[in-house]
């Protein structure tokens, strides 16, 4: 791997959690930290992936009448999932299902962005 891959694997990663809904606008130092383990572990890209729309459509997929779930205030609470796909791969043909069930159904409510206001 060139020494372009981790950090671009890293924003890759970042990208993709700050636009789920229920997430910070910005990612932490310590979603840094967790999107670099991953990469250093050597998570596919496609796995974090799935592993952020399947744990955001649960979170979605709730009983009617269930209290609100809290958001989500870190990259790690993905971790389990992503663990979950690694040790059970997902059926071929699943990740695009993930992709077309969250375009549907994940939203988010206000346009966020990874840039600072106070720049």
């Amino acid at each position: 791997m060139t020494s372009v891959a981790g950090p671009a694997y890293v924003m890759a990663v970042l990208a993709l959690y700050v636009e789920l809904p229920d997430t910070p606008r910005r990612a932490s130092a310590y979603d840094h930290a967790v999107a670099r383990s991953f990469f250093e572990r050597g998570v596919p890209l496609d796995v974090v992936e799935s592993a952020l729309l399947l744990g955001s459509l649960r979170r979605f997929n709730r009983p009617e009448g269930a209290l609100p779930l809290p958001p989500v205030r870190s990259l790690a609470y993905f971790a389990t999932v992503a663990e979950e796909v690694l040790q059970q791969p997902l059926p071929a043909g699943y990740h695009d299902y993930l992709r077309s069930k969250a375009a549907k159904h994940l939203r988010p409510a206000v346009q966020k962005t990874t840039f600072s206001s106070d720049r």
